[in-house]
């Protein structure tokens, strides 16, 4: 089976790093800084969006849309992990879910409008689910850096 990656020549990764710097760059610009045609980068950027390699999506600042509290939690589960990640899928202010190992099962990053919502969210959201033996809240300080791509160069 082919990996994701295998689609990954160099001007594919050019033209993943561009629009990682501006998602709403034209093809046209792009071809021009990479020496191709117009097509060709329509083509290239329609291909790895079928992949699964790249998703274009507007980014938001949670600070900005009024959630001045973020954090991360650390969730241990006893019994299937996979159910319980099923359940925090409904939880429309879980930002993301990751499976680990170590420490925790689980960690989410979550956010909330204040301290009151945070409570609300974690306490009856989140330890509310079967399964969950216990939480762990790292609450934000401050964000200082917020990356929307990763480094392929």
């Amino acid at each position: 089976m082919e990996s994701p990656s295998s689609g990954l020549d160099e001007t594919n990764k050019k033209i993943i790093t561009l629009l990682q710097r501006n998602g709403r760059r034209s093809y046209v610009s792009i071809a021009k800084e990479i020496g191709l045609s117009e097509a060709a980068v329509r083509l290239r950027v329609q291909r790895l969006t079928e992949d699964g390699i790249i998703k274009i999506v507007a980014v938001t600042d949670p600070e900005e849309m009024g959630y001045h509290r973020q954090a991360m939690v650390g969730i241990t589960v006893n019994g299937d992990i996979e159910k319980v990640t099923a359940q925090l899928r409904n939880i429309p202010r879980i930002d993301y879910i990751i499976i680990t190992a170590g420490r925790f099962d689980i960690l989410a990053e979550v956010y909330a409008e204040d301290d009151e919502a945070m409570l609300q969210l974690v306490n009856r959201s989140i330890r509310g689910i079967d399964g969950i033996s216990h939480t762990e809240l790292f609450s934000y300080m401050r964000a200082e850096d917020r990356r929307c791509g990763w480094s392929i160069a």
